[in-house]
């Protein structure tokens, strides 16, 4: 069985002050849940800090990002090593803000996700459609393709002990969401694609749903048999809101 992991993208937000809060206050909130990986991807600057301030707790550490270069004359990257060095477990690549702002292609992505899976990383595979994608019936035909850039360098046995998270874009930041029923739809193709490659694989990979993932409407998301948990944005810089995701992730998959 599959084993629900919620984690938490905080993009460009965060102090001392409150990555010492938070932190504090989630250990609190799920001092107590079982039945679900937990992990939060805070700023670079900000890793360091987090992964002392874990010390001790079930909770994990991931990234935001990683460059495609290891080290060199490349001013303001960061590197898988660096960021194995510091603790981290997880690195979310291919987030459509990357993909939007920084122009990141399929391409590069998918070069992103081996340099991770070389240096011991757990790449977190963002995927998803634009509206107007969406309007046009189009959204299997993107995640295919995006799916497709690392299946046809690496094969299927790349997405072993790899996450994929389904993020519609419409759906990120906007207080939209996709109905439960709409998502797993996703999630079932996202499953079948790779399956069509390798069976095995396609049945053990971890594929979480995110966009306006919050605690009202993670339990019936979760239900779902295909979405094991969620990439969480606005609501993981709240403790008591992301510990709802996380408690409704653990309930559903038991």
């Amino acid at each position: 069985m599959r084993h629900p992991l919620v984690m938490g993208n905080w993009k460009l937000n965060g102090s001392r002050q409150m990555v010492n809060q938070l932190i504090a206050d989630l250990r609190q909130e799920l001092s107590s849940v079982d039945g679900c990986d937990v992990a939060i991807a805070p700023p670079f600057v900000y890793l360091d800090l987090a992964k002392h301030t874990l010390s001790g707790s079930r909770i994990l550490l991931g990234a935001q990002n990683a460059d495609i270069n290891l080290s060199g004359a490349f001013t303001g990257e960061t590197s898988a090593n660096m960021l194995k060095d510091v603790g981290t477990k997880y690195v979310i690549i291919g987030h459509s803000e990357r993909r939007t702002y920084h122009k990141e292609s399929d391409e590069l992505i998918a070069e992103k996700f081996a340099v991770l899976k070389e240096a011991g990383l757990i790449p977190v595979l963002c995927i998803g459609e634009t509206e107007t994608e969406n309007e046009a019936g189009q959204t299997e035909a993107v995640c295919a393709r995006q799916l497709d850039a690392v299946l046809k360098t690496m094969g299927a046995a790349a997405f072993e002990d790899s996450v994929i998270a389904y993020e519609p874009v419409w759906a990120i930041g906007t207080g939209k969401s996709a109905t439960p029923a709409q998502a797993q739809a996703v999630h079932k193709f996202i499953r079948g694609h790779i399956a069509k490659h390798n069976a095995d694989v396609a049945a053990k990979v971890i594929i979480q749903y995110g966009g306006s993932v919050n605690a009202g409407n993670a339990a019936e998301l979760f239900s779902q048999p295909d979405i094991d948990g969620a990439l969480v944005g606005g609501a993981s810089l709240k403790a008591d809101a992301f510990a709802e995701i996380v408690k409704a992730a653990a309930k559903a998959k038991k």
